[in-house]
């Protein structure tokens, strides 16, 4: 999958845009403030129709202006344009000029691998923050894992609901809360799978790819879930056991929504014993591994964004993740600096300079 140009209108800093990329490398340099994160922000905008910088898409619409438009044309097994509109009235999405009804018909259309300093977030931070790793990159291989996870939310709201009206009115009827655990159990276990195999197939792939960053062996992700290797009749007996704290709170306790995964160097969790370098290399194994996965359920390598790597790694780690990448794999890199970077990969580079809100292409 390539980018072969893309065009901004109102996005961020830029209020008029238009750029061509090359097939493979595509090297973004600039100061900060300059707008390079802004650049590759649109593209995955443009995939996954949110961005990775906020929750709040207004600020993604350029200063005094009411609207923003994010188009390419993107060459998988045809090329095919996108477009995606976002003013006061809404966010909507095209390909090659039909609307698409539902944006969870959209995402999975163009699939981007991002890798941000932020990212480390996933190892310190929260599993809620986990857990929305997980769900944006299977959303991207099967957008009926994103149905299902739709449902499942709203499925554990209506519980909650009723477990509080029950909880106040002590008549209230068992039968409908026992609709609500069965229909729960039944999308958990679906998103379960989902998750479960993805994690496998993780697996098989990052202990490799970290040992070829690091030399460090040994890098597993473990699975953490409720509904671990259990079946149906176990989980609604588990449901049954937890209702009367789950009345007590009007609160599910129990379900795939309190997921949670841990990376473990040779047994222990980088998040308790790791350096912040081998949680960052970690990190970059995990996308790298995502690549193979990709290929392998689309037949197709997806877009690979890495933002800000050179200030994140040292030039030897740097050039054990370039030697990784394949020929075929589009690449964008933003950097502030070109020092890190060997010849060899600057002469298969386009690059572009960014200044005062000018995007240059630049030659060496």
């Amino acid at each position: 999958m390539q980018i072969r140009d893309l065009k901004l209108i109102n996005f961020r800093n830029y209020e008029k845009l238009n750029l061509t990329f090359a097939k493979r490398l595509n090297l973004i340099i600039g100061k900060n403030g300059m707008g390079k994160t802004n650049l590759i922000e649109a593209i995955y905008v443009l995939a996954l129709t949110k961005s990775f910088r906020t929750n709040t898409d207004s600020i993604l619409i350029n200063k005094e202006k009411n609207s923003l438009k994010i188009e390419a044309n993107i060459k998988d097994l045809v090329v095919n344009n996108y477009e995606l509109v976002l003013n006061d009235v809404g966010k909507k999405v095209k390909i090659d000029g039909t609307y698409a009804l539902k944006l969870s018909d959209y995402i999975s259309k163009i699939n981007v691998i991002l890798f941000s300093p932020n990212d480390l977030r996933i190892i310190k931070d929260t599993p809620s923050v986990r857990r929305k790793m997980l769900n944006i990159e299977i959303s991207q291989l099967n957008n009926g894992y994103l149905k299902n996870l739709q449902d499942y939310n709203k499925i554990v709201k209506q519980r909650n609901s009723y477990l509080k009206t029950m909880n106040i009115n002590g008549n209230a009827s068992k039968d409908y809360l026992d609709i609500l655990t069965n229909k729960l159990i039944d999308l958990g276990l679906k998103i379960f799978n989902e998750r479960k195999n993805f994690i496998k197939l993780l697996n098989q792939e990052i202990t490799d790819l970290f040992f070829k960053i690091t030399n460090l062996n040994n890098l597993k992700i473990k699975y953490l879930s409720d509904y671990q290797d259990l079946t149906k009749e176990k989980l609604l007996n588990n449901y049954k056991i937890s209702l009367e704290r789950d009345l007590m709170f009007g609160k599910t306790h129990l379900g795939i929504h309190h997921d949670d995964i841990e990376f473990d160097l040779d047994g222990l969790n980088l998040k308790e014993y790791g350096s912040e370098g081998q949680q960052k290399n970690a990190i970059i194994a995990l996308k790298l591994a995502e690549i193979s996965i990709f290929y392998n359920k689309k037949k197709s390598y997806p877009i690979l964004i890495l933002d800000d790597l050179f200030s994140e790694l040292d030039m030897e780690k740097i050039n054990n993740i370039l030697k990784i990448l394949n020929q075929d794999i589009q690449t964008f890199i933003t950097t502030t600096e070109l020092d890190k970077s060997s010849n060899s990969y600057l002469k298969e580079a386009k690059i572009f300079t960014i200044e005062d809100n000018e995007v240059r292409e630049v030659h060496l």
